[in-house]
C-alpha cells in the first residue's frame, strides 16, 4: 500500500464546516496518512486571513502598542472552530503562550507561523492523529535557505514513527532553534517536502479550485480544465502567470518523481489536475496544454552592424543590465540586432544610466527602449509532434487584427512566446484559445 500526503489550503480549513469536509476526504482513502494544514483563510470576501492578523499583532507589539483587541479576534476565530467541533485541546493555553511570546519579541516569523501551528493542533485533535511540529524536522541553514539534506533525513526518520500525522505548513527551524517561515504560500512547499521525505506515492494539494485551467477565467469564459500536465509545462505556465501552486513547491516532488494532484476540497468528486514527470501515458485531445501571460514588459532593442562577428557582445550587454540590478526575461536576437526583454518596473528610474552603459560597453549603432509589451506563452508538450503549430497561432492573431511585436521559441519546442501591445493582451489570449481549444460552434 502506498502513502499519500494531503495538503489543505487556508480556504479548505477556514471554519468548522470546512474541517468536516477535510476529515471526510481524509477518511475516504486509507492511503491519506499525513496531512499538512494551512492557517485559516477567508470565510468571505470581507474576512481577514488569520496570518494577516498575526502579522498585525506582531507589528503592534514591536511598536510598543496594545495588541489585545487584534489578538482577541484571533482567539475568537479558533474558538469558533474548536467549540463547534467539540474539541478537547487546551486551546487557551496555546493562545496565551503565543500572546506572551509575541509580546516578548518572538518576531514576525514566529507570529506568522502560529496560524498553521494552531490549525494543526485542532486538526490533529479532530482526527485523532499525531501532531508533529515542523520545528522538529524542517531545517534552514545560516543563510535562511532550506537545508534539504538534513530535512530529508531527519523528517523522514521522524515521520516513520507516526502512522497518521498532522504536520503544519509554512515553517521550520533555523540554526538557532527559532521558528523560520517560508515565503507566503509556503504551506505548498511544506507539503512537497513532507511527500519527498516519506517517499509518498502521491502529493495531493487540496484548494478551492478544481485544478489548473487552460486559460485565465477572467479572460476566457469557462476555459477547459487541464487534466494532466508535466512539471516542465507547469513551470512554464506558473512563470507566465498561471497561479495554482507555489512555484517552489514543484521542486521537492519533482526531484523525487512524485506526482502531484491538485484537487478541490468543495468538489472532491472532481479529478482535478495531475502533475507528473513524464507524459507518455497521458494524451490530451488538444495540441496545447495551456495559455498564460503577463502585461507590462519592456524591450531593449540594440542594433549594431556585424554584431554576430563581435566576440563578447552579448556578455557586455548583459553586464550593463547586471550593473543596474536588472534581470532579463528573454533575449531574442538577429544577425545585427539583439533584444532584451525586462519587466517594465525593473528599469524605472534607470533608463538613462542603462542606455549610457550600453553605449559605453557595446558601442551600438542605436539603442531603443519600448514599453507597454505583454508576453503570452502558449505551452504544450504536444506541439513538438504537431506540424503547423506556429502557423496556426500567428494566423489566429492575424485574423484578430493583432500585431506581433516579438517572437521567442526555445529549442525544446515546449512553448511559443509572443509579445503584443498591452491593449491587445486579452484579445490575443482569446484568439489563441479559440484557435487551439474551442471546437466549431462552441464559442
Amino acid at each position: 500500500m502506498g502513502m499519500k500526503v494531503a495538503k489543505f489550503g487556508g480556504s479548505s480549513l477556514a471554519d468548522a464546516a470546512q474541517f468536516r469536509k477535510v476529515k471526510e476526504i481524509l477518511l475516504m482513502d486509507a492511503d491519506r496518512r499525513i496531512v499538512v494544514p494551512s492557517a485559516p483563510g477567508k470565510r468571505s470576501s470581507t474576512d481577514i486571513k488569520v496570518t494577516d492578523l498575526f502579522y498585525e499583532c506582531n507589528r503592534l507589539a514591536a511598536g510598543g502598542k496594545e495588541m489585545a483587541e487584534c489578538f482577541d479576534t484571533i482567539r475568537a476565530r479558533f474558538h469558533s472552530i474548536a467549540d463547534e467541533l467539540r474539541l478537547s485541546a487546551d486551546l487557551d493555553a496555546h493562545l496565551d503562550e503565543i500572546y506572551r511570546n509575541i509580546q516578548l519579541g518572538a518576531g514576525a516569523d514566529y507570529a506568522a507561523s502560529r496560524g498553521e501551528y494552531l490549525n494543526g493542533i485542532l486538526l490533529a485533535d479532530y482526527l485523532g492523529w499525531d501532531f508533529i511540529d515542523p520545528q522538529q524536522g524542517i531545517f534552514f541553514d545560516a543563510e535562511g535557505r532550506l537545508d534539504s539534506d538534513r530535512t530529508q533525513a531527519e523528517l523522514g526518520a521522524l515521520l516513520r514513527n507516526h502512522p497518521h500525522a498532522v504536520v503544519p505548513g509554512f515553517y521550520g527551524c533555523d540554526t538557532h532553534g527559532n521558528v523560520k517561515t517560508f515565503s507566503r504560500g509556503g504551506s505548498d512547499i511544506t507539503g512537497a517536502i513532507v511527500a519527498r521525505a516519506v517517499n509518498a506515492e502521491m502529493y495531493e494539494n487540496w484548494t478551492d479550485v478544481s485544478g489548473c485551467l487552460m486559460a485565465d477565467p477572467h479572460i476566457v469564459r469557462n476555459p477547459e480544465p487541464i487534466r494532466y500536465v508535466t512539471y516542465r509545462e507547469l513551470r512554464e505556465l506558473s512563470y507566465m502567470g498561471a497561479s495554482v501552486l507555489h512555484e517552489d513547491a514543484i521542486f521537492p516532488v519533482r526531484i523525487a518523481g512524485i506526482p502531484t494532484n491538485i484537487r478541490n476540497t468543495n468538489h472532491p468528486e472532481e479529478p482535478g489536475t495531475l502533475i507528473g514527470y513524464e507524459a507518455e501515458d497521458y494524451e490530451s485531445e488538444h495540441m496545447i496544454t495551456g495559455i498564460a501571460g503577463h502585461k507590462d514588459f519592456a524591450i531593449i532593442n540594440v542594433e549594431k552592424a556585424m554584431m554576430n562577428s563581435e566576440l563578447g557582445f552579448g556578455r557586455r550587454l548583459l553586464l550593463a543590465l547586471e550593473e543596474q540590478g536588472i534581470s532579463f526575461e528573454h533575449m531574442p536576437s538577429g544577425i545585427d540586432t539583439m533584444c532584451v526583454v525586462v519587466h517594465q518596473d525593473a528599469i524605472e528610474g534607470k533608463k538613462e544610466r542603462l542606455m549610457q552603459r550600453i553605449h559605453e560597453l557595446c558601442s551600438p549603432d542605436s539603442v531603443e527602449i519600448h514599453s507597454g509589451l505583454a508576453l503570452i506563452a502558449t505551452v504544450g508538450r504536444g506541439m513538438v509532434r504537431s506540424k503547423g503549430t506556429s502557423a496556426r497561432l500567428f494566423n489566429a492573431l492575424m485574423k484578430a487584427g493583432i500585431n506581433v511585436r516579438l517572437i521567442d521559441q526555445g529549442s525544446s519546442e515546449l512553448n511559443i512566446i509572443v509579445g503584443v501591445d498591452n491593449l491587445d493582451f486579452e484579445n490575443a489570449v482569446r484568439a489563441i484559445y479559440r484557435a487551439f481549444v474551442v471546437k466549431e460552434g462552441r464559442w
